[in-house]
Order: C-alpha cells, then sequence, then structure tokens
C-alpha cells in the first residue's frame, strides 16, 4: 500500500516539474562591440554597425517582438562599450549622442516587456590596461556604473551585466573591484535588480572554480550582507579554442555545465549563461543541441540562458541567430529551432502580430535586407528575481521556475497531473 502511494506521489511530483521553464532565455543584440579586441581597445567609428534600423544597422527592434511574440522569450543582452557610452574618454560622463541612441536600444527592449542586460562589452579593460590593476581605477569603473545605474536604477526589468570576458587578471583583485560596483548599483538605486557577476578566463564554465572565480566572487555581497539578486555570469563556446570562431564544435561542454551546476547546488548560488552559440555545421546541431538539453535539465541552478547572436548580425554570420526573412515573416534558423528552443521552450504557439507602419527595408552592414514590425502585445510576466531566502529549498531538487511556459507542453503537463491527482484519490478512497 504504502510503495503504490510513494509510486502516485512520485507520478504526481514529475508532472507537476514538468511545467517548469528556464526563467530567463533570449539571445543577444550585438553591433556596438563590433571591431572591439580583447585588450579592451574598442573602435567608435565606422566598425560600430549600430543594432537599430533607423541607424542603418540590424533592425533589433522587430527582431526582439519577433522572439518576444512568437517564440516566448524573456531578455536580451544588450552588449555595448566604454568608449562608445564615453566618446572615448576614460573618467568622461555619458555622451549626449552615444548615450541616447543607447538608450533607444534599452528602450525598444523593455517595450517588448522583456528583461534588458546591459552589458559592457569591455574584457575588463580600458584601452589595454585592466581596471584596478594598473589600468582605470575602480574609482573610474564605479563612476561609469553610477551614471548608468542613475538612468536605469529604478527599471525592475534592467540587469546590469558588469563586464563581458575578463581575462589574465588578478581574480581576487577583480572581486573586490566587482564589489565596488556592486555597492556603487545598490547604493545609486538599483536596489533588486539581478547584478551578473563575470570571473576570469573569459568566464569560462569550465574553469570558472578552478580559477578561483567562484569562491572570489562568491563572497560579493549587497550593501545589507545578503547576495541577492548577485548571480554568477559564465560562458562558453564549442569550437577548438573557445572563441566561437570556428565553424566546426570540437568541444563537449554537457560535463562542464554539469560539473559546476553540482557546485552552484552545493554552494546554494545561482548562475546565467549570458553568451554561448554555435554554427549551424553539423557537429554544432549536435554538440550544442546537446550542451543545452544538459542546461535545461539543470534549471534550479541556470536560471537564464542567452544565445549568441543577431542584431547587426545577418544570416552569413558564422554563429548567427538573426530570424530569417523580412519582419512580417521572420522565421527561426534551423540552431535556433533545434537548439535553443526545443530544449528551454519546447513547442511555441506564435501570437499574431499586428505591424502598425509600412517601412522600406534598410541594409545592414552585412548586407542584409530589414525593415520594421510594431507590436502593441506582451507576453510577459514579472518574473520574481532571485532571493538568497529563495536557496532554503533543498538544494538536491528542482524549484519550478517562473516565466512563460509553452502553452501546449503546459496544457499537456497539466492535463496529465490532473489525471495522475485524480487517479490518485481514487486509489487512496478504495
Amino acid at each position: 500500500m504504502m510503495h503504490s502511494i510513494s509510486s502516485i506521489l512520485t507520478s504526481l511530483a514529475l508532472a507537476s516539474g514538468a511545467l517548469a521553464k528556464m526563467q530567463y532565455i533570449g539571445v543577444a543584440m550585438p553591433g556596438i562591440d563590433f571591431g572591439c579586441d580583447i585588450d579592451g581597445t574598442c573602435p567608435i567609428g565606422d566598425n560600430v554597425v549600430f543594432p537599430l534600423r533607423q541607424y542603418h544597422g540590424g533592425d533589433s527592434q522587430a527582431q526582439m517582438e519577433y522572439f518576444v511574440n512568437d517564440d516566448d522569450m524573456n531578455v536580451f543582452r544588450l552588449p555595448t562599450t566604454w568608449q562608445w557610452i564615453t566618446k572615448n574618454k576614460l573618467g568622461g560622463k555619458l555622451d549626449t549622442k552615444n548615450w541616447g541612441m543607447y538608450e533607444e536600444l534599452v528602450d525598444a527592449c523593455l517595450e517588448t516587456g522583456a528583461y534588458c542586460m546591459i552589458d559592457l562589452h569591455n574584457f575588463a579593460r580600458f584601452n589595454g590596461g585592466i581596471i584596478g590593476q594598473g589600468g582605470p581605477t575602480d574609482d573610474d569603473f564605479v563612476d561609469i556604473w553610477q551614471q548608468i545605474t542613475h538612468k536605469y536604477g529604478k527599471e525592475d526589468k534592467i540587469m546590469f551585466g558588469l563586464m563581458n570576458e575578463p581575462h589574465d587578471l588578478d581574480i581576487d583583485m577583480w572581486a573586490k573591484t566587482c564589489q565596488k560596483a556592486v555597492t556603487a548599483i545598490r547604493k545609486a538605486g538599483a536596489t533588486s535588480q539581478m547584478i551578473l557577476l563575470p570571473g576570469t578566463n573569459f568566464t569560462s564554465v569550465e574553469s570558472f572554480v578552478s580559477t578561483g572565480s567562484a569562491e572570489a566572487l562568491s563572497a560579493i555581497s549587497n550593501p545589507d550582507g545578503s547576495k541577492d539578486g548577485l548571480i554568477l555570469d559564465v560562458h562558453k563556446y564549442l569550437d577548438i579554442n573557445n572563441s566561437g570562431s570556428h565553424a566546426e564544435c570540437t568541444t563537449d561542454n554537457v560535463e562542464a555545465f554539469e560539473e559546476f551546476a553540482d557546485w552552484l547546488r552545493q554552494n546554494k548560488r545561482k548562475a546565467i549563461i549570458s553568451e554561448t552559440g554555435a554554427s549551424l555545421d553539423e557537429t554544432c546541431m549536435t554538440m550544442f543541441c546537446a550542451q543545452n538539453k544538459a542546461i535545461s535539465k539543470n534549471d534550479d541552478v541556470y536560471i537564464g540562458f542567452v544565445g549568441w547572436g543577431a542584431g547587426s548580425f545577418d544570416s552569413t554570420y558564422l554563429l548567427t541567430l538573426s530570424p530569417l526573412g523580412p519582419p512580417t515573416h521572420y522565421r527561426d534558423n534551423a540552431l535556433m529551432k533545434e537548439c535553443i528552443i526545443k530544449p528551454f521552450i519546447g513547442e511555441v504557439v506564435p501570437k499574431k502580430t499586428t505591424s502598425t507602419s509600412t517601412v522600406q527595408p534598410t541594409k545592414t552592414a552585412t548586407g542584409s535586407s530589414t525593415s520594421t514590425e510594431t507590436d502593441s502585445s506582451s507576453t510577459q510576466t514579472n518574473d520574481p528575481v532571485f532571493k538568497e531566502a529563495d536557496k532554503t529549498a533543498d538544494s538536491t531538487s528542482k524549484p519550478s521556475a517562473s516565466g512563460n511556459a509553452a502553452s501546449s507542453k503546459n496544457a499537456q503537463s497539466l492535463t496529465g497531473g490532473l489525471v495522475l491527482g485524480a487517479a490518485a484519490l481514487w486509489f487512496l478512497g478504495a
């Protein structure tokens, strides 16, 4: 009798768990970062292909609307550079023109109802110098984040990505720099939003523990001593040198993501994968899909996934996730459908979009034709930011994640749960 009851309850738990979906799923919208070197030297001239149609770049606005309304996505990473927003003036104020353009990109993201990740894409450097380690001072870094926070500190759906892919630095010193930035962001008004903490070695998930990044960054706290909203930020590619610059995928990342997931559970922390991608090569269709399936199975500790990339990338870019066709007839490429939507979202039912304006297509820097489509609907929910108190749950179980689970998948899971529930009640009453 007890064994039968236990079996029924286990089945009910599995049915309920099927309703869960990773909280944050989305795509990066690059373009401002084009031409950046890993020494933190970033151009502000012709290399920049600003990812908005009105500036002759990729149509990120239409792309984000499509990803929200047709693919149930709810977060977008918006790379910018220190040089762009200050017009290459270290210690300077936000440049009226360039920051104003970036605000247009952020606001286009916010208008979709999605979360918007501000990403300073400088590799922990400014024109060759490492932040707090011989280059820009910690005060310089704090100042730029204070200025940004004064603009968006009251916006609940902003995520603060402190830095893209630090590397070749002293991790303990870097953690102290990040602590100063976290304190400044919180005191400037962003009291509860997520702040993403990147490690060294290009914040690779494979070496996040071994480089000391996990331990050093986990010591960072909010001014009140809590660690609410402080999320570890990891990246990983699958090519021969983890650069994302080769078509062939040669690295099996499943073990790396699973091992780090174990570390996160043991240490009661959460992480987000804010950058990873692959080509359409058959090796990648196998390995990238396997990687993401493994990540999705650990969504109790991995709360978000952002693919690289769309924005000003067109369909010829090696790792493109930009939708195919014009905005009125966008469709996902095979990599997006098979390796991101299927493992993280499942089957989606596209919402009806309404174009409110007709525009002539414009050319991106790489030659793709784009135009704008506006949609007034939003399917996003106000997902709660991760709180330290959330960690009180059993670290070996996977809590249900909030977000927009695919409607058909949810309906099937709910039906299964109800059937099992009815069966359990009948059995216990018999």
